[in-house]
């Protein structure tokens, strides 16, 4: 049984609730990863329950003007988005993440780079940062997830699927990408809004 972290939806609350992109990271990610505040829950009840939030790094991917862009395989952990073109790598935080000195914030790190390593082969070098979050409450998948967004620079594009659930690995203009949003699940429509909007585009 996969057990996954959450934390309740009274705290993503009390932090300040939000439809779509929220670029203000501080605010609400030194609470978020407070082990006080999270734990870990069994996914097939995670994933029915809106009074918790599950905590999903969604990481998207940067070379020279474009964004690594695929198509959700059928075999796609999350089967209410199979087919549909995300920019985005995401993930649940598992138990284990959990190092027996590191908690917290550490545990949470651990589970973004295990996710990348399973999901993709990346070749050359680069750097992170968290741009923002995201949160969808429009639809069921979207009620019971909360993702942190994080920004991969790359130094190559040297990148390969590393397994059947990504489909059609590509880099693609950001303008591309703005201009086809409607055909991108919900998460990485908002995320191309954000960067387009701070791109002057």
């Amino acid at each position: 049984m996969e057990h996954v972290l959450v934390i309740p939806r009274r705290l993503f609350d009390s932090l300040g609730s939000f439809q779509g992109f929220q670029p203000d990271a501080p605010r609400y990610l030194p609470a978020l990863l407070d082990t006080q505040n999270n734990f870990f829950m069994e996914r097939p009840a995670a994933e029915i329950d809106p009074t918790h939030k599950q905590l999903i790094p969604y990481s998207i991917f940067h070379h020279a003007g474009r964004y690594l862009c695929y198509t959700r395989g059928g075999k796609s952990g999350e089967k209410r988005l199979v087919a549909k073109r995300s920019i985005g790598i995401g993930g649940h935080i598992n138990p284990i993440d959990q190092t027996q000195d590191h908690l917290g914030e550490q545990m949470y790190f651990n589970g973004v780079e295990r996710e990348i390593a399973e999901e993709l082969r990346i070749g050359g070098t680069h750097t992170q940062t968290v741009i923002g979050l995201i949160n969808d409450d429009s639809n069921e998948v979207g009620q019971v997830h909360l993702g942190v967004v994080h920004l991969f620079e790359l130094s190559s594009d040297d990148v390969q699927s590393n397994e059947d659930a990504i489909q059609d690995l590509q880099f693609v203009p950001l303008a591309e990408l703005a201009a086809n949003a409607e055909g991108l699940e919900s998460w990485s429509k908002f995320c191309v809004e954000y960067l387009a909007a701070r791109a002057g585009g």
